[in-house]
C-alpha cells in the first residue's frame, strides 16, 4: 500500500518515535493527523513537530477519552498507536494511571475504529518488558512473557486487546516489541522514557552521570530505524495479525554504552552505582531480542550503529538542549 493520499492518524506524534513517524509520513505525502495530550509524565514536545506543523494536524486531546477519538477515525486508512506510558517505576508508584493510558486507552481506540471504521489498518507499540527476565538470550517472540512490573503488565493487555480484535473481529492490527529506542526528540529531563535521555542531558551539562550496575546487556534501536519497521509493518498484509520483536545485532554493556558516549562527547565522566532498592526490584538483568522474524517476513533490519546514532543525538542536543529541560 503507497501511503500517498492516504488518510493516517497517529496517537502519541509529538514523542520520540511518534513525530519520526510523521515525518516520514509527510515526505511520503500521506494526509497526517497527530493526537497527544501532551501529558507532563511522559514523551511529548511540540518541538519535535516544529518542522512539519503547517503540514499535519495536531490536536492535543487524550485518547482515554472516548468523545476524543469518536471523531478522528471515520475515513483513516491506518492508525500509529503510540500513545502510552512507558516509565516503569511511575507504573509502580500509580499504577492506576498506567493502567488507564496502557490498557484502557486502547479498548477505546479500538471499540472507536471497530464501530466507525473496521478496515483501518493499525499499528501498536508495545515492549520487550512484557518478557521480564529473560530465561534465554536472544529473546524470540516465542518466549514466555512474564512481565515484572505494572508497565509490562498492562502493555501485554494493550497488545492482546489489538490481537483480539483481529482474531474475533478481523480487524488488521500489528504489534512491534520495541526495544530500548533512542534518538533526537527524546525526553532528557529525566529517565521516563529512557536512561539514556538523563545520561546525555547530565553529560552535555558537565555533570556525571550514573550508571546503575553497569554490567546488564542490552540492545538499542535508533530511532529513524524503528519508524521504517513501522511503516514496513504498515505497508505489508504479511504483518496482519503479527506480533514481531525489533532489536539490534548490536549487545553492549551499560558501562560500554557510558564509555562511548563520554568518548564521542570529548568529556565527561559517569559512575557506577548499585541500583536503588525500588529499581532493583524490577530490573531484567541481561535483555536482548531476536529480531529475525521481522527480518524474515517485512526485511527490516537496523541500519543505523550505536555509535553513529548516539553521535546524531548528541550533535542535537547541543543545539536544542533548551528545548527539552
Amino acid at each position: 500500500m503507497d501511503v500517498a493520499g492516504k488518510r493516517v492518524l497517529v496517537t502519541g506524534g509529538a514523542g520520540l518515535i511518534g513525530s519520526a513517524i510523521v515525518k516520514r509520513l509527510i515526505e511520503m505525502n500521506a494526509d497526517v493527523t497527530v493526537i497527544d495530550a501532551m501529558l507532563p509524565q511522559c514523551g511529548a514536545n511540540r518541538r519535535n513537530l516544529l518542522d512539519i506543523a503547517d503540514r499535519i494536524r495536531l490536536i492535543a486531546s487524550d485518547v482515554r477519552h472516548p468523545a476524543s477519538v469518536d471523531g478522528l477515525v471515520d475515513g483513516i486508512d491506518l492508525v500509529f498507536n503510540l500513545a502510552g506510558q512507558s516509565s516503569h517505576l511511575d507504573s509502580m508508584t500509580d499504577p492506576l494511571t498506567d493502567l488507564d493510558i496502557n490498557s484502557r486507552a486502547q479498548v477505546v481506540i479500538l471499540e472507536a475504529l471497530r464501530h466507525a471504521n473496521p478496515r483501518a489498518k493499525i499499528l501498536f507499540a508495545s515492549t520487550r518488558q512484557v518478557y521480564g527476565r529473560p530465561m534465554y538470550l536472544p529473546v524470540d517472540e516465542a518466549h514466555p512473557v512474564h512481565p515484572v512490573d505494572v508497565n509490562g503488565i498492562n502493555k501485554l493487555s494493550g497488545e492482546w486487546f489489538h490481537r483480539l480484535y483481529h482474531e474475533v473481529y478481523g480487524m488488521r492490527t500489528c504489534v512491534l516489541r520495541l526495544t530500548n529506542t533512542y534518538g533526537p526528540g527524546m525526553r532528557i529531563m529525566d529517565a521516563r522514557q529512557t536512561f539514556l535521555g538523563v545520561w546525555i542531558r547530565h553529560l552535555l551539562g558537565g555533570e556525571a552521570f550514573e550508571v546503575w550496575g553497569g554490567a546488564q546487556l542490552r540492545d538499542f534501536n535508533y530511532v529513524e530505524d524503528v519508524a521504517d519497521a513501522f511503516l514496513a509493518a504498515a505497508l505489508s498484509d504479511r504483518a496482519d495479525g503479527r506480533i514481531f520483536n525489533l532489536g539490534s545485532p548490536e549487545v553492549v554493556s551499560l558501562r560500554q554504552v557510558g564509555e562511548m558516549l563520554v568518548e564521542l562527547n570529548g568529556s565527561g565522566r559517569f559512575e557506577i552505582r548499585e541500583f536503588p532498592d525500588e529499581r532493583r526490584r524490577i530490573d531484567i538483568g541481561d535483555c536482548y531480542c531476536n529480531f529475525g522474524a521481522i527480518g524474515t517476513t517485512l526485511g527490516w533490519r537496523p541500519q543505523v550503529l550505536l555509535r553513529d546514532g548516539l553521535q546524531r543525538t548528541l550533535d542535537y542536543y547541543r543545539r536544542n538542549m533548551e528545548h527539552y529541560t
